[in-house]
């Protein structure tokens, strides 16, 4: 369990404490002497829940155990859930764009009320592990859930895009469709465990 060093005052601490005040109201983080680490109190951490939505067929057996693993690894605060949207066939002839429009009509129909909307884009904010983790334990401090949109083989529709609240890109290179919520996922629980100060991760 990481040290509780609230009790303690230095005009960094101080500085780090303010900058997230306003967005932690109820102070249930702690910050170790190194700028922007957060350190999570075990009693009283805020439960998020986070729904990967993914649009895709059934994935290869060795994604479902990746995705399995890293869900299982994820802290009872911050749950992992996986929503898996049918996508449109292919070989229906409709354009792309009618068949984007589809798809984003059931991922709709499956997201929760009220989460915050992240869109998975190539265009999208490519942040740091350090900079999701802090982006976690605003949400966390929000009360909000969060929704991670992964679209299907052609992208994801414009109405989604311009709804979500924000996007994110994993990488700059192209990825196989299916290994996308493998990667997010290892994602999330690495930024986990810097919320959590747990040593999996390392700059």
């Amino acid at each position: 369990m990481p040290r509780n060093d609230a009790g303690k005052s230095s005009p960094q601490r101080r500085r780090v404490a303010e900058k997230f005040d306003a967005e932690k109201p109820h102070g249930f983080f702690f910050f170790s002497a190194k700028p922007l680490r957060l350190c999570a109190s075990a009693v009283g951490f805020p439960a998020l829940k986070v729904f990967v939505a993914a649009v895709s067929q059934r994935p290869p057996d060795w994604v479902v155990a990746g995705w399995t693993e890293y869900a299982r690894r994820m802290p009872r605060e911050l749950a992992l859930e996986l929503l898996q949207i049918r996508p449109e066939p292919r070989t229906s002839g409709k354009t792309a764009e009618a068949m984007m429009a589809l798809e984003a009509t059931r991922i709709e129909a499956q997201l929760p009320g009220g989460c915050r909307r992240i869109a998975l884009d190539e265009h999208g904010d490519a942040p740091t592990t350090r900079q999701l983790a802090e982006r976690l334990a605003k949400w966390m401090a929000s009360g909000d859930d969060v929704a991670f949109i992964i679209g299907g083989p052609d992208g994801l529709d414009a109405r989604i895009r311009n709804t979500a609240h924000e996007t994110m890109r994993l990488s700059s290179l192209t990825l196989p469709h299916a290994l996308v919520r493998v990667i997010l996922a290892e994602a999330l629980y690495r930024a986990s465990s810097v919320i959590k100060c747990h040593p999996y991760h390392r700059d």
